[in-house]
């Protein structure tokens, strides 16, 4: 059957090829020449191809003020060209096909310098282009001054939970790259990273639920990539950002952003500060039973635990531009994260009829620090004018330190005090490197083949302690060394074409994983280790149908892989409270998914999709009773069973009015889930996710938005059901300065709706919860920008994108 599956996809990709030699008609090619005085050639000028004043294609000029565009269908058009410091200008009206396929346009000098002129070319915000949802950061107004944090939390499809986990399309995991590169933190510290970015600094985001074989194979729910806006022109330029929220606590988020461009050489540097003290508290009722299931005792449980962390991002390169076809590069990013967290938690005993037995007060103070260094070296060489190469390499190394005391006193007339300690340190090393090469084999047809090697080496220690007469004592029950060796090796090779009404694209990828595991033993611990080698074929592609000018329709499917994250893989102890531990699994599995999606778009207006999607060895969270103790429930993952979801959604984008802009999706999943956390379990659940934004023009400097999701009781664990929830949230911006900055106000989660409530089944027990966060915030905002405008231009996204992301939140 496997050699069954190569031979299909093969074949398939040969069926692809057949069409090279095929031209489609009604598909045309023009070159626009950009000059300025003295006719010099305009570099880096945006010219936008405009058709009934609507945006249809944007791009710019190189070296020679060359701005080239392909695939122009029949109709009539024309360019607009802006450049810094020239006056925007609209050429006439071309019609295509027509008799020429190239022609000239000189730029006049604007007599007031740098000042900002008005440009009315009205560019789509959301557009849904060959299995993507791109989002057009600059064309939403009341986007300028907001995090990407806030960007992403209003985009269709897009949800953001209280714990900073990223769902797309109702499915939860959704990896998160920046310039093509997975980012390396989870959770709440990619929250915190996102939370203090700009919106300035990003051109697109991408919502690609059915990645092509050009990424890795990583990720059951899709990408999102956030594209950053990098600089060609000559010159310095820059912005800073700087804000303050309150909510319980203060939070800030600061950054700045430099650039600079002399000669063949540009540098950039960005850097990001952010200072957030916060809470989370947790209200937990544990209920136990014996095998006749009848309750046995309760344990009622109250934590609250305030922190500070202080995170420092650097970011900082440089390209050298050999000549108009080689350029080089270097990219170094260093992090730091500095979190304080204490804890102070109050647990009764009770028994069934709710009488306190006994009572226990826990108090426990942590230290994270979480350090990253990365360096990334780059090349990118034009072969031919139809042939392109890319090459990327990369290092990362990262140094994980936390520390944990406890303190446990139980009242009464048998009361005792425990105190223990733990020292965690985790380092990990990547290192990856990756080659594409592109072929244009006509105006239409795209072939592209690469390959990719990575290892990633993490070394992991738990050392935990116990106070007893006065001295500390190794808990060897606890303590653990565990080092993973991980080697992966991919091929891809994927065909873009086009003929007609009809475009595709089909690619296959080829990923053979390999690993060697090594639990390092004690005085009550056996040594032990385990190795693993397999290899797996992903598909992928897309099928789309232009009914005519107003109706598209599009298939996508691919098959995926989820490789479970580093820490997962760790089976020493994390200590959450007395009666909670939390601990990895060495011999968790991936999970393999396939995912379909037909789509069907009317206009620029209305899109409707029904998609389907199965995971084999689905993670989820499974908790299991400590051997050691009865009381003490360890939560984990494990390969639990398979789950099915079938998905259905309505995204609409309109503008009732001049002044009222609106985009609201629907989003519903049938879900079911089977599988094994000591007993065996069948669940189904219906789930709907509402998502609105609305955008508000009030006069000539006022911009206002109410955006709001409400979420109904969902499931993505077998154990876990969660109740519904949701927030809204405003705010209010204007420019200031010359419009050259930007003030913004705003208010999130204004009802404190946004918590995290559910029920869990246990083997032998069940327990409601409720947990809340520091997540209404009053923020206000300032954005500075400084010297010549942005141009945007692509800059690589390095190659050790699936590893990095596997690294977790430390």
């Amino acid at each position: 059957m496997r050699y069954l599956r190569i031979t299909v996809c093969m074949a398939l990709l040969c069926l692809f090829g057949l069409s090279v030699y095929s031209q489609p008609n009604d598909a045309h090619s023009f070159s626009l020449i950009v000059s300025i005085e003295k006719k010099q050639p305009a570099e880096a000028a945006t010219v936008k191809l405009l058709k009934a004043n609507a945006v249809v294609q944007t791009t710019i000029t190189n070296l020679k003020g060359v701005a080239s565009f392909s695939n122009i269908k029949t109709g009539d058009y024309t360019f607009l060209v802006s450049y810094t410091g020239y006056k925007p200008q609209t050429t006439r009206v071309y019609h295509f096909p027509g008799s020429i396929s190239q022609d000239t346009i000189t730029l006049q000098a604007a007599s007031t310098g740098l000042q900002e002129v008005s440009i009315t070319a009205k560019t789509l915000p959301v557009q849904y282009k060959q299995g993507k949802v791109i989002l057009d950061v600059n064309a939403s107004v009341t986007n300028t001054g907001s995090t990407v944090l806030e960007v992403l939390e209003r985009s269709p499809g897009v949800t953001v939970d209280r714990n900073g986990g990223i769902a797309l399309n109702g499915k939860a995991g959704a990896q998160v790259m920046i310039d093509d590169k997975l980012t390396y933190l989870s959770g709440t510290e990619l929250a915190n990273l996102l939370g203090s970015m700009s919106s300035t600094q990003v051109s697109q985001i991408e919502l690609i639920a059915n990645p092509t074989a050009r990424y890795d194979a990583s990720g059951n729910a899709g990408i999102i990539n956030i594209k950053t806006k990098k600089n060609t022109v000559k010159g310095f330029n820059g912005s800073v950002t700087a804000s303050f929220g309150q909510g319980v606590y203060s939070k800030s988020n600061n950054s700045l952003t430099l650039n600079y461009r002399v000669g063949k050489f540009n540098t950039f540097l960005n850097y990001n500060a952010n200072y957030n003290t916060n809470f989370f508290s947790i209200y937990a009722l544990r209920k136990y039973y014996n095998s006749s299931n009848q309750l046995t005792a309760i344990l009622d449980q109250f934590s609250y635990s305030p922190g500070k962390a202080f995170n420092n991002t650097v970011k900082t390169g440089m390209d050298y531009y050999l000549n108009d076809k080689t350029t080089i590069g270097i990219v170094l990013t260093g992090t730091t994260v500095k979190r304080n967290n204490s804890n102070r938690a109050n647990a009764d005993w009770q028994s069934p009829q709710g009488v306190v037995d006994s009572s226990i007060y826990t108090t426990n103070t942590g230290k994270n620090r979480f350090k990253n260094g990365a360096i990334n070296l780059n090349l990118r060489h034009k072969v031919s004018a139809s042939q392109d190469l890319a090459i990327d390499a990369d290092y990362l190394h990262y140094s994980i330190r936390a520390n944990q005391d406890f303190k446990n006193e139980l009242s009464g007339p048998n009361g005792y005090e425990e105190i223990s300690r733990g020292n965690i340190p985790t380092t990990i090393s990547i290192g990856s490197a990756k080659a594409d090469y592109t072929i244009k084999v006509n105006k239409t047809d795209v072939l592209t083949f690469g390959g990719k090697a990575s290892f990633s080496n993490t070394d992991n220690l738990a050392d935990y302690q116990n106070l007893i007469g006065g001295n500390w004592v190794d808990d060897n029950i606890k303590n653990n060394h565990f080092i993973y060796k991980e080697k992966i090796n991919a091929l891809y090779s994927s065909y873009d074409t086009k003929l007609g009404k009809v475009s595709g694209q089909f690619g296959v990828r080829y990923e053979h994983t390999g690993y060697d595991a090594s639990q390092l033993g004690n005085a009550i611990q056996k040594d032990s280790s385990f190795s693993r080698s397999y290899g797996q074929f992903f598909p992928s592609g897309y099928l789309s149908v232009e009914a005519d000018s107003s109706n598209s329709f599009t298939l996508t499917a691919s098959r995926r892989i989820d490789r479970p994250p580093f820490q997962n893989l760790n089976p020493f102890y994390l200590i959450i409270n007395k009666y909670t531990y939390s601990t990895g699994d060495p011999y968790l599995l991936p999970q393999f998914s396939w995912n379909f999606e037909v789509s069907h778009q009317y206009k620029n207006l209305l899109r409707t999709a029904v998609s389907y999607n199965r995971i084999k060895n689905y993670f989820s969270q499974i908790f299991v009773a400590d051997p050691n103790n009865d009381a003490i429930l360890l939560y984990t993952q494990g390969n639990v069973g398979s789950t099915y979801n079938v998905g259905a959604s309505l995204t609409l984008t309109t503008s009732p009015v001049s002044w009222w802009s609106l985009t609201t999706q629907a989003q519903y999943n049938h879900k079911q889930l089977k599988g094994f956390n000591g007993n065996t379990y069948t669940t189904e659940i219906d789930q709907l996710n509402l998502n609105a934004n609305n955008q508000f023009s009030i006069g000539k400097k006022y911009t206002a938005e109410l955006s709001g999701f409400y979420t109904t009781r969902a499931r993505n664990d077998v154990a876990e059901l969660l109740y519904p929830t949701g927030q809204m949230s405003v705010g209010i911006s204007r420019p200031v300065f010359g419009k050259k900055g930007t003030l913004k106000f705003s208010a999130r989660d204004v009802f404190y709706t946004n918590a995290m409530e559910g029920f869990t089944t246990f083997p032998n027990a069940t327990e409601y919860f409720l947990l809340r966060r520091d997540s209404r915030v009053y923020s206000i905002s300032f954005t500075y920008r400084f010297g010549k405008q942005y141009k945007t231009v692509k800059r690589t996204g390095g190659s050790a994108s699936d590893e990095i992301d596997r690294v977790g939140n430390g």
